[in-house]
Formats: C-alpha cells, sequence, structure tokens
C-alpha cells in the first residue's frame, strides 16, 4: 500500500512558478514510476508528467513540455513537479499517481495509488 499527499499548490499569477510535492509512505516507493496528472471540472484528468522507477527518464505532456520539469528524491520518498512561465490553462487540480510496474507512462489507468489532489490557480 501507498499513500500519497501533494502540496505547494496555490494561485499565482501568469508567468509565475510554483513547485508542487508528493510525499508518498509505505513500502518500495522507490520501485515505483511515479506520474503528475490534472483535472479540471467538466473534463477528464490529463497526463502531465511521469517519471520512472530511477529516475533516469522522464516523459511529458506537449501541453508542458519546455515549462515543467518532474523529479523524484527516493530518500525523501517524494516527487516534485516544477512548474514555470504558467498560464491561465493550466489551472486545474494536480494529482500525484504511482505505478507498480516502475517504468513510467502516460495512461491514466495503470496508476494504482492517486493522491487527493492540489488546486492550482493561474490569474490572467
Amino acid at each position: 500500500q501507498v499513500q500519497l499527499v501533494e502540496s505547494g499548490g496555490g494561485l499565482v499569477q501568469a508567468g509565475g512558478s510554483l513547485r508542487l510535492s508528493c510525499a508518498a509512505s509505505g513500502r518500495s516507493f522507490s520501485n515505483y514510476a511515479m506520474g503528475w496528472f490534472r483535472q479540471t471540472p467538466g473534463k477528464e484528468r490529463e497526463f502531465v508528467a511521469a517519471i520512472n522507477w530511477s529516475g533516469s527518464s522522464t516523459y511529458y505532456a506537449d501541453s508542458v513540455k519546455g515549462r515543467f520539469t518532474i523529479s523524484r528524491d527516493s530518500a525523501k520518498n517524494t516527487v516534485y513537479l516544477q512548474m514555470n512561465s504558467l498560464k491561465p490553462e493550466d489551472t486545474a487540480v494536480y494529482s500525484c499517481a504511482a505505478d507498480y510496474r516502475g517504468s513510467g507512462t502516460r495512461l491514466r489507468d495503470v496508476y494504482d495509488y492517486w493522491g487527493l489532489g492540489t488546486q492550482v490557480t493561474v490569474s490572467s
């Protein structure tokens, strides 16, 4: 079992930055691939970024490539999402997820565990 808790969301002006954190508890966090997804009301949850178990491979949605960076610190059982050059369309609830297969994927349904999410609001 893995429990995930996100933090770091908030209100920021367009062009600003935020860093989201996802703290994991439970067994074998270092074996899990981790992903970030986001959701706005009335829309499906969409992939943002993913990182494999070792941190050697990362994956990004086209909409955030070059602006967002995913990283992990296995010693702290934490995965991060650094978000720069934020746009109003980045406004959403951001959730982290864990996939025991370890390789990292964009596929939402593959993930085994989810956090409750943190709100990010970007004002224009």
